[in-house]
């Protein structure tokens, strides 16, 4: 084991003053084994780093514990999480560079002409950038990083193996487990891990995925699905029931009846039943057809898995720290202050029960934790009316209720459309806004200033107050005048 457990903060507080080197140095010989820190995060993603960061700003002692487990097809990456390696920060990437793909075609309608060859760039160069720019301001802030996997004796002590098979024990007074979640597998799939891949993998691929079945409905799936067709992949997805459960269905469908236009084909109400590896290399899927009751077979060159994710804590073994999670969904389950069942032990991001799985989320929730664990702060997250956005081809932007949930919390609700944007607003006393829905071009950006207002109260009389900016898709948010119940045809036709 590893010899640099300090005690000197107990031996310390007795006297008021720290004890001098020499003390130092022998409670340090004396107790090997072991580290202390003021705060210990388990996860080096967007949530725990911002945690760290924020703590090590007020002197704290604190030590960061991260360490990727390799996807069953072999894929790892560095410092980060999933935003900056397999999620957010690729995913944008490619979206822009199918983006910038139509342009070029529609750049022909506008009189341009591009002649030269198109030379593709290196998604994992500038990701690999990221990873090292965070070990770099965890070492100005004097946060230790231990690249190790953990996992806890006791309530406050993680042990884990270095690479080199080394042990390193480390005691903390706080801990927070921000280890994020990873994606499922279909495991009752024939071949499904064998031959499968998921969004762990499809960045750091060495060739390109080819022709491409991606089965599931998340955003996940639809946002791969998107900008693999945008740079001239044959790519279709499988759908069992709905496309992005828990965001408003009539926005959802539009997202998916655009993605067709777009070139992206669908399996709808189809589940597969196998992969096969045939002599060609390529994956035959075979699949059941819910509505006509028939069993389909199609091969493929990548099989990509988006069906869900799963909590990142197998290995953390929280029995032994008394953590306490949800039986059915795995996450870890905490109150207001994202305190666990043991109070010195919390949780942050997606990890944890009922939160939403956002990066900004995790990092403001970490900032905050931070504050009040060091700085006497007393202000907890606030986890309503939060924006976000799905980068299909177009992209689709909310915040606050769908309509669905609207209906579900039978409030009396008045729902404003027109063809690409949706606003849910009580129908009595001020009509305050309730949910805002909007599909469009750079819809994030759309939404980022929208949700201030409707993060504030603000109603349909004051949006109508609102002048628009001429000619942008977003000034019709503030012409929004026509209700779902009339019936009326809600195309824009003029300005």
């Amino acid at each position: 084991p590893t010899t640099c457990r300090c005690r000197t903060r107990a031996a310390a507080v007795g006297t008021g003053r720290r004890p001098p080197p020499s003390v130092r140095a022998l409670a340090a010989s004396a107790l090997p084994g072991k580290n202390e820190y003021d705060l210990l995060v388990i996860g080096g993603g967007s949530g725990g780093l911002a945690c760290a960061k924020e703590a090590a700003q007020f002197g704290r002692k604190v030590a960061v514990l991260d360490y990727v487990e390799p996807s069953p097809q072999g894929t790892a990456w560095g410092l980060g999480g999933t935003c900056v390696n397999v999620g957010c920060i690729p995913k944008k990437l490619m979206h822009q560079a199918a983006l910038l793909g139509s342009s070029l075609k529609d750049a022909q309608h506008y009189g341009w002409s591009i002649s030269q060859p198109v030379h593709h760039t290196c998604v994992q160069n500038y990701v690999k950038s990221l990873n090292w720019g965070h070990r770099v301001q965890l070492q100005e802030k004097k946060v230790k990083y231990f690249n190790i996997k953990g996992s806890f004796s006791d309530p406050h002590t993680v042990r884990g193996l270095t690479k080199a098979g080394k042990e390193t024990v480390i005691t903390a007074d706080n801990i927070v487990i921000a280890t994020g979640g990873r994606p499922k597998y279909p495991v009752h799939v024939a071949g499904a891990l064998e031959y499968g891949i998921t969004s762990d993998d499809l960045f750091w691929l060495k060739e390109s995925p080819g022709k491409t079945l991606i089965v599931g409905a998340s955003y996940v799936s639809l946002e791969c699905a998107g900008f693999l067709t945008g740079i001239g992949l044959d790519t279709t997805v499988m759908m069992r029931s709905i496309p992005l459960r828990g965001f408003d269905q009539q926005m959802a469908s539009l997202v998916t009846e655009h993605m067709e236009s777009y070139g992206t084909k669908f399996l709808k109400r189809c589940f597969p039943t196998k992969v096969e590896k045939l002599k060609s290399n390529r994956l035959q899927v075979t699949w059941k057809n819910a509505d006509l009751g028939t069993e389909e077979t199609d091969s493929f060159n990548t099989v990509m898995w988006a069906v869900g994710r799963a909590p990142d804590t197998k290995t953390l073994n929280l029995e032994a720290a008394g953590v306490k999670t949800n039986s059915e969904t795995g996450k870890i389950i905490v109150d207001a202050s994202e305190a666990t069942s043991v109070p010195h032990i919390y949780a942050i991001g997606d990890i944890t029960e009922g939160r939403p799985e956002l990066t900004p989320t995790a990092i403001a929730a970490g900032k905050l934790l931070a504050q009040r664990l060091f700085s006497q702060s007393s202000e907890l997250m606030d986890y309503d009316n939060v924006p976000t956005t799905v980068f299909t081809p177009l992209e689709y932007g909310c915040v606050g209720l769908s309509e669905e949930a609207a209906v579900h919390g039978k409030e009396h609700w008045s729902g404003l459309v027109t063809r690409l944007q949706k606003m849910v607003c009580l129908r009595e006393r001020e009509q305050r806004i309730l949910g805002l829905h909007f599909i469009g071009p750079n819809a994030g950006e759309v939404i980022q200033g929208f949700a201030l207002g409707i993060k504030c109260g603000a109603t349909y009389p004051q949006m109508m107050k609102t002048v628009g900016i001429h000619p942008t898709c977003a000034e019709e948010v503030t012409k929004l005048h026509i209700t779902k119940r009339s019936g009326l045809d809600a195309t824009v036709t003029g300005c």
